[in-house]
């Protein structure tokens, strides 16, 4: 089998601006404040609310597979405030009913039941989150991490009970695009 290229992105700081086209990059806010836009926009509807601290080890900086939930946002932030690097790339999901199986011939059906267009080497994304805050996943944002350098880290993640038994959707850049990624600061 023919190894895998080495795409090398460079890691960009997440903040409100940077980070809006794939979610929120949520800060601390005055105790009393009133619910508006720079609150954690959620969609937990599809069911159960999941709210519970990850135990991650040996993540380094580097990633093949990129994953998306469909039917939920996300909420990922570090215990500590310490550095993590999220890649990422836009939504893709594509609705079953506007399917044109003549010109979508990219579109893949997911285990999940729903339709998407993987996505593309060039449209992936690195963000380094640096500090106490903590990113809002759009509903199918693609997103591969969290990564970091220590040997362990501890995150707190907002997502479904179910999410990761019937909404875990992988795209596999090594087998499918023959790349790596590897993240570069």
């Amino acid at each position: 089998m023919e190894e895998a290229k080495v795409v090398t992105v460079t890691a960009i700081e997440a903040t409100p601006s940077t980070f809006k086209e794939f979610g929120q990059v949520i800060e601390a806010s005055h105790d009393g404040d009133e619910f508006g836009p720079h609150d954690a926009q959620l969609d937990l509807s599809a069911g159960t609310p999941r709210f519970y601290i990850m135990h991650l080890e040996n993540r380094p900086l580097k990633f093949s597979t990129i994953t998306h939930h469909a039917s939920v946002t996300q909420c990922l932030g570090s215990i500590g405030a310490h550095v993590w690097y999220l890649g990422v790339a836009k939504p893709s999901i594509v609705d079953s009913n506007k399917i044109n199986n003549d010109t979508d011939n990219n579109v893949v059906q997911s285990r999940s039941g729903h339709s998407y267009v993987p996505p593309a080497v060039e449209d992936v994304r690195v963000f380094k989150v640096s500090g106490p805050k903590f990113l809002k996943l759009n509903r199918g944002t693609w997103h591969a991490g969290p990564l970091f350098k220590p040997d362990t880290m501890d995150f707190y993640n907002l997502e479904l009970s179910n999410t990761n038994v019937i909404d875990h959707t992988t795209h596999n850049f090594k087998k499918d695009n023959g790349v790596v990624f590897s993240i570069q600061e």
